[in-house]
């Protein structure tokens, strides 16, 4: 974070940074006509980081199609969720026996 402005090297500096929050640009992955995720890195004023990320999915026209996506949906989430966190948390290293 920069002293003078207080903005971080990567937030958009804008409208998007309030005064208890920096905000990155979006990152957007859309795809016509399935879906769209947005990911934004956010900076807040306790000096906390995290990622929000918002997904748009064209559901299926039939109930039942729809609540197996939607079963999808929330189980990968699930695992997104535990992957990141195993990566900024990495397990302590092992110690061999002597």
């Amino acid at each position: 974070m920069t002293h003078h402005t207080g903005h971080t090297g990567w937030c958009a500096q804008d409208h998007r940074c309030n005064l208890t929050k920096h905000r990155s640009e979006e990152i957007i992955v859309n795809l016509p006509g399935y879906g769209r995720a947005v990911l934004v890195r956010v900076h807040t004023d306790s000096g906390t980081e995290h990622a929000e990320l918002r997904l748009r999915v064209a559901l299926a026209p039939t109930e039942p199609a729809a609540r197996r996506q939607l079963a999808a949906i929330l189980t990968s989430a699930r695992n997104l969720v535990t992957r990141a966190a195993a990566i900024g948390y990495p397990r302590p290293e092992r110690r061999t026996a002597r």
